[in-house]
């Protein structure tokens, strides 16, 4: 289960080059952030709805707390005991919590890396994971929007597949990664998307001890990522 992520500093152009979103005016991109946690405010790739402010359909970069609350949630956030960060992908089509989303508010999450703990619960080690040739990537996500004490919340989770060769030897799970040509028909509702749920290629992943401090939120430097 992916429980923390890191992302590296991302100019607009960039964004805009690979995902081409609208650019905002007058609006810095989102800081580097190397240890996000669930129910923080992060950025996710959506297409914009209607009453936005922008043309309906077009790619965006909105903030959206990690951790997905339905759009017919309507009881106080403290009441909200589903770990929602994570959905498994070979459900998520059924399952009540996540299958609204899942039908029409699809996702890209942007990040470089994650983080992954294995071994005994008492000396639990953790690993940070990357792609080889890429500074940052996007995962497969699902996002909605509830109206919890009078105001609106954007949220998200991100999907898992079964692991590859490398993550099997740290988790039971590993995010559903997207290659570039697949982020299209990951936002398109109508489109058949069961094959991107494969994990991602083995010889393209690495990973890497760091230091344990990346379990407390506080820290968040990128010397997170250095090999402990």
């Amino acid at each position: 289960m992916c429980g923390r992520f890191f992302r590296h500093g991302v100019s607009w152009e960039e964004y805009r080059d690979a995902l081409g979103i609208l650019i905002p005016e007058h609006v810095d991109p989102p800081e580097p952030a190397y240890n996000v946690a669930p129910t923080q405010i992060v950025p996710i790739v959506r297409l914009t709805v209607e009453g936005d402010g922008m043309p309906a359909g077009a790619r965006q970069l909105a903030p959206a707390r990690w951790g997905l609350i339905p759009s017919w949630w309507s009881k106080p956030l403290s009441e909200l005991k589903w770990p929602s960060f994570t959905a498994n992908s070979e459900t998520v089509a059924e399952k009540p919590f996540y299958r609204g989303a899942f039908r029409h508010r699809r996702c890209l999450i942007p990040m470089s890396g994650f983080y992954q703990w294995t071994g005994a619960k008492d000396s639990r080690t953790p690993f940070a994971i990357s792609l080889r040739n890429q500074r940052w990537f996007c995962v497969a996500g699902l996002w909605d929007r509830a109206m919890i004490d009078g105001s609106e919340i954007d949220s998200f989770t991100l999907l898992t597949t079964t692991p590859n060769d490398l993550m099997a030897g740290l988790h039971t799970t590993m995010p559903v990664i997207l290659n570039s040509q697949d982020h299209e028909r990951w936002l398109d509702t109508t489109a058949p998307v069961g094959d991107l749920f494969e994990p991602f290629e083995t010889d393209a992943m690495q990973a890497w001890p760091v230091s344990p401090d990346v379990g407390n939120v506080r820290n968040q430097g990128p010397q997170l990522i250095e090999e402990a």
